[in-house]
């Protein structure tokens, strides 16, 4: 004789939802976190500056604290649709989550390979549409500054464009008709040795001058090829690790995916059973 089959029987399965919730609890808080850090980043900057321009889609790309808020806010969105969806069994707010994540995946695809596959096309396309606005914009974004003069000392470049050093020529204070006494110049982090080993201090005025003096003579003192040249060729040693690091990700993706479509079909499968 067949025991019967209860009517609170599931077909969900508990690790598979709680999985879900737990992965997607930790990109909300990551979310939170990066909100929080850019909304504060917002605030000081606007306290220091008195103004914050965001006039064109270039204004917001290259403002580094509202990046990380736009990147936050849909980071805790995506990942609080999952929790929820997960933990309250919601097929309409798993399937948001499952084709936010397919939309991620194929933009990080079509991205990957644009960049492996047309490298030279990238970097042109990267320095005919931000160059310009990197440079002419170094001092008026204390955030943009700080992160340009990182990028420079690590890739040990200076500029962004082929034409490296001479980059900064366009920027209202290095430019050499300006009035300033940095004309003709570049930033400290431009400098081969800008610290002095003994006392620790940041000689500002390490690049002054540098425009005016040839490749050969200029690469004495100071990284002399474009930032975007340099981290090309970076990437090209590094292509191996970085495609791992990649398809891991990739991986990743597809697998979580998997998880909410799965949870989402047993999901159907029990409401099925009970509508029968």
């Amino acid at each position: 004789m067949h025991r019967r089959i209860s009517n609170n029987f599931t077909y969900v399965s508990s690790c598979v939802k709680y999985m879900i919730f737990l992965l997607n609890f930790v990109f909300w808080l990551f979310g939170g976190l990066l909100i929080g850090i850019g909304f504060y980043a917002f605030v000081d900057k606007w306290h220091a500056t008195g103004w914050v321009k965001v006039d064109n889609f270039y204004d917001v790309i290259l403002n580094i604290s509202l990046v990380m808020i736009i990147f936050g806010a849909v980071v805790f969105i995506v990942s609080f649709a999952g929790c929820l969806g997960a933990l309250r069994e919601n097929t309409c707010l798993l399937k948001f989550y499952s084709m936010c994540l397919l939309v991620f995946f194929l933009l990080e695809m079509a991205v990957a390979i644009v960049g492996f596959v047309f490298p030279h096309n990238m970097g042109s396309f990267l320095e005919d549409s931000f160059t310009d606005k990197i440079i002419t914009t170094y001092r008026d974004d204390p955030d943009l500054q700080n992160f340009i003069d990182f990028a420079q000392q690590e890739f040990r470049c200076c500029g962004l464009s082929n034409a490296g050093y001479l980059d900064w020529g366009k920027n209202e204070y290095f430019n050499c008709s300006s009035p300033s006494v940095e004309r003709c110049g570049v930033p400290f982090s431009c400098c081969i040795n800008a610290t002095d080993i003994s006392s620790g201090l940041v000689n500002i005025m390490c690049g002054y001058g540098a425009q005016n003096a040839s490749v050969a003579a200029a690469s004495k003192k100071i990284w002399t090829s474009g930032c975007i040249e340099i981290i090309r060729v970076w990437g090209e040693r590094n292509l191996y690790t970085i495609a791992g690091v990649a398809l891991g990700a990739a991986l990743s993706q597809l697998f979580v995916i998997y998880l909410a479509k799965t949870l989402e079909g047993q999901i159907e499968l029990q409401k099925s059973r009970w509508s029968s």
